[in-house]
């Protein structure tokens, strides 16, 4: 009985550590292709617009029935800005490149998991 409570804690420790996690406290861009996200526990995530919009989830990008990557990373230009970028909800950013793109919804729990890369 005493493992299980023991087990039930760890569990719960663990999805309070995520909560936090993927919970923004600052959303800044850097530049023009720069982006600087700062999450609940402090971890400090930097992307460059090149490599974000190399891992665009839309459809366009990601064939909705394989899961494979469409979109070959060579035909990103290093020199890609952002344009824009719009909060979705309490979850996600969407971007608008420069190169005209903009129909990604990265959720906040995938651009964690990108800076973590």
């Amino acid at each position: 009985m005493g493992s299980e409570r023991a087990e039930d804690e760890k569990v719960m420790e663990a999805t309070e550590r995520r909560g936090p996690a993927i919970e923004p406290r600052e959303i800044q861009q850097e530049g023009d292709s720069g982006l600087r996200i700062t999450w609940g526990d402090d971890c400090v995530c930097r992307y460059t617009a090149a490599e974000l919009r190399r891992a665009c989830p839309c459809a366009q990008c990601v064939n909705e029935w394989t899961g494979q990557r469409v979109l070959k990373p060579e035909a990103i230009s290093e020199e890609l800005t952002i344009a824009d970028i719009s909060i979705v909800g309490r979850y996600a950013l969407n971007f608008r490149w420069s190169d005209a793109h903009e129909t990604g919804i990265y959720s906040f729990r995938y651009l964690r998991e990108l800076g973590e890369r």
